[in-house]
């Protein structure tokens, strides 16, 4: 399947191996969206807590105004859901089995009016 846009990863229960030509079109629309939203929720189907939570830093490393506290006091067993939120900088993180690997974003908005929208899954090396 071709990857071109955000909406061609709407089909995948796991993220797919993407190219550097493909990351890179990808994130300019990605950022595109971010930098549009009233805040961003993130979450993360990984592995393990430890490995989640790496990826929930590397983008806090990309985007300054993107923090969360409390990393160091979650803590699941096993394959992990993890969910960040921008707005109020919460992080919770579950054991979760049978999920696939990657990052979902979601784009929020303070109007109503303005529909949220989920972008993924993305690769969970796509920020670092």
């Amino acid at each position: 399947m071709q990857i071109n846009k955000l909406v061609d990863l709407n089909n995948f229960r796991t993220a797919p191996l993407l190219s550097n030509s493909q990351v890179k079109k990808l994130l300019e629309e990605l950022e595109s969206n971010i930098f549009n939203a009233d805040w961003i929720t993130i979450g993360i189907m990984a592995s393990s807590d430890v490995r989640a939570i790496e990826v929930l830093e590397s983008i806090s490393k990309k985007y300054s105004s993107i923090k969360f506290g409390n990393l160091d006091s979650i803590h699941a067993d096993g394959s992990v859901f993890l969910k960040g939120n921008q707005k109020t900088g919460n992080v919770f993180v579950r054991s979760e089995n049978g999920l696939g690997e990657g990052i979902l974003i979601t784009c929020q908005y303070d109007e109503d009016a303005q529909k949220s929208n989920t972008f993924g899954p993305l690769p969970l090396d796509f920020f670092f």
